[in-house]
């Protein structure tokens, strides 16, 4: 059977393909390979210029042959690597002699001879000063020094450039709920059962607070790399450059070169504690809006929200009158699997045998899966978020028939004036029976307090008994 969306295993490659196609070009096996060019050239083009007798600093025409290489390169390029890949069964090593072909080089082995030959047609002519730099090329690293840094540079870009403005995106939109619906007032519910009223922007507002929390702890993540050989210690680098500061030399690279934080302490790969914060993090904003996804499921089952239909949409097979909240439903399926995912990253990543194992190696691989249902499931959050219309008249019905809810301030100006029990009182009168406006009154009438105080809680209805509701959601 051919790879096709309707073939594809992950449905983030089929049924949803086109709702992570953001990410594809950054956390795919292409983009990995991409981002591996980078750093190999940005490494290389650093050593040109460290004052070594055995290369020289690369001419405009080289470096720009070099720069092209990183910035144009495409699938074509990814198919190359990975044929080469085939051969080596190492794919840092397929990148290396990828670049070293690139630069005119025959590949080292007659085993590599059978592979199609690299048109290089697009690229001027390779100048003799490139070649005979060929072996700096991934000089003293190891596979780790650039896989962990093209990681950092993924994850970086994926963070910033896709991540994070959908996140913000749906922030937004939550913050224009709110704001629309900050003087909307909607019946409590504690455990379930009524209580004291609130405003159906105020419950937005919250979860506003709480997004723009945790996504704030996405952004400040530093993003932590290393350049410094086998296991960390520049063993390789200075066998060769004894006297070169070659702790200052990755640092500069890491940092001005490939935009990373750097790290001076590792074994042989970087320890992936950051990943495990920016995962967590993600974990967490996911989570908040796994409670969102719920409590707005359940205002549109009780007809606080309704939903904007769409002409030619189905809701049931069966039932002809259903509208179905199943954007909000997406996006927690979405959630919950993302979340799993990303757990784990966060538990197993920073955990390695000795000075290195492989069992990173494969479940880093599947970053892109776990920001692609993160990514989906925002998308389907959004979509939920503009369908939904205030139902006012729904919200008002449930306040007129919940008197029992002003229970608590009467009681409370009753402490306020000294009358014994009072809330033994009202529990007496409201307590699993509810109260109607009349009962509650006369027994308002009834009270020994200020004039003043009664006209107050006379005038208090369960629509405007909502404190500073309005205020804070319009504050957010």
């Amino acid at each position: 059977m051919s790879l096709t969306s309707l073939s594809a295993l992950s449905p983030l490659d089929g049924r949803y393909a086109s709702k992570v196609d953001a990410l594809r070009s950054t956390l795919s096996e292409a983009g990995f390979m991409h981002h591996r060019v980078k750093v190999e050239i940005a490494w290389l083009q650093a050593l040109s210029l460290a004052g070594f007798d055995e290369i020289k600093p690369f001419s405009d025409a080289a470096n720009a042959l070099l720069n092209r290489l990183a910035s144009d390169f495409s699938e074509p390029d990814a198919a190359r690597i990975k044929a080469i890949e085939a051969v080596t069964n190492h794919d840092v090593k397929a990148v290396e002699y990828w670049l070293k072909e690139s630069i005119g080089l025959a590949l080292p082995e007659e085993s590599y001879q059978h592979l199609p030959a690299r048109d290089l047609s697009i690229a001027p002519a390779i100048t003799a000063e490139l070649k005979k730099a060929a072996e700096f090329i991934h000089f003293a690293c190891t596979s780790e020094d650039i896989n962990n840094t093209s990681h950092g540079m993924m994850l970086k870009a994926a963070r910033d450039n896709i991540m994070l403005p959908a996140l913000q995106k749906l922030i937004a939109r939550l913050r224009e709920v709110a704001h629309d619906n900050a003087d909307v007032p909607m019946l409590s519910r504690t455990h379930g059962q009524t209580a004291s009223p609130t405003t159906l922007g105020k419950e937005m507002a919250n979860v506003v607070a709480r997004l723009q929390r945790a996504a704030q702890k996405i952004a400040h993540v530093e993003i932590l790399a290393k350049m410094n050989g086998a296991v960390g210690n520049y063993n390789a680098h200075l066998s060769a450059y004894p006297q070169f500061d070659w702790e200052n030399f990755s640092k500069n690279v890491i940092e001005q070169r490939l935009g990373l934080s750097y790290n001076p302490y590792s074994i042989q790969i970087e320890p992936h504690d950051y990943m495990a914060e920016m995962f967590d993090a993600f974990a967490r904003v996911n989570t908040i809006l796994l409670d969102l996804n719920r409590d707005i499921w359940g205002y549109i089952s009780v007809g606080y929200f309704k939903q904007k239909t769409k002409a030619g949409e189905i809701g049931s097979s069966t039932m002809p009158h259903k509208v179905n909240p199943i954007d909000f439903e997406n996006s927690e399926g979405n959630l919950g699997l993302a979340n799993a995912l990303l757990k784990h990253l966060a538990e197993k990543l920073p955990i390695s045998r000795w000075q290195r194992d492989l069992t990173d190696s494969t479940v880093l691989r599947n970053i892109g899966v776990a920001f692609g249902y993160t990514l989906l499931a925002y998308d389907s959050c959004l979509r939920g978020l503009n369908k939904l219309e205030t139902n006012h008249a729904r919200l008002e019905e449930d306040l007129n028939n919940t008197w029992e809810v002003l229970a608590e301030p009467v009681q409370t100006v009753m402490r306020r004036y000294g009358i014994e029990n009072p809330y033994e009182q009202l529990k007496e009168l409201t307590r699993g029976k509810g109260i109607s406006k009349d009962a509650l009154h006369e027994f308002v009438m009834k009270l020994a307090i200020p004039a003043d105080a009664k006209e107050l809680l006379l005038a208090m209805t369960p629509a405007n008994y909502t404190g500073i509701a309005g205020k804070l959601a319009k504050g957010v």
